[in-house]
């Protein structure tokens, strides 16, 4: 059995930040950067016997638009229906559920985030991004 927490105190930033510093989406962000995007949003931590298993975070305004990012689940314990769990929480929580749009990107993961109830854009063509280097 897991626990899914929003509680920022439990949530284990040396380990965010290994997996996502060796990971495609965020190589070489400092502990520094995890922790300020730890600090300015609604995070959600995984946890099996009271050890962090996995991460979510969302940017959010908390009306309009919510942006879920680097969602994972450590290796050892993925193939268990953990992320499928740690989707459903997030797209179902309480703080999000007034947002009229939920927003992610992913290389390799599109079938877990189709069983949420997500989809390809509808107007693609609405949808701009500027790449800042």
């Amino acid at each position: 059995m897991i626990v899914i927490s929003k509680d920022k105190s439990k949530l284990d930033s040396n380990l965010i930040h290994s997996f996502i510093t060796n990971s495609y989406w965020g190589r070489g962000r400092t502990i520094k950067e995890v922790e300020k995007t730890i600090e300015s949003c609604l995070c959600f931590g995984v946890y099996k016997n009271e050890t962090q298993i996995g991460f979510a975070r969302v940017v959010t305004d908390y009306v309009v638009f919510a942006y879920v990012m680097d969602v994972f689940i450590l290796p050892e314990y993925r193939g268990k229906g953990y992320s499928k769990k740690l989707m459903e929480q997030v797209t179902k929580d309480e703080e999000l559920k007034v947002c009229k749009t939920l927003m992610l990107k992913t290389s390799d993961a599109h079938n877990l985030y189709k069983k949420c109830g997500f989809t390809e854009l509808s107007t693609p063509e609405k949808v701009m991004e500027k790449i800042i280097k």
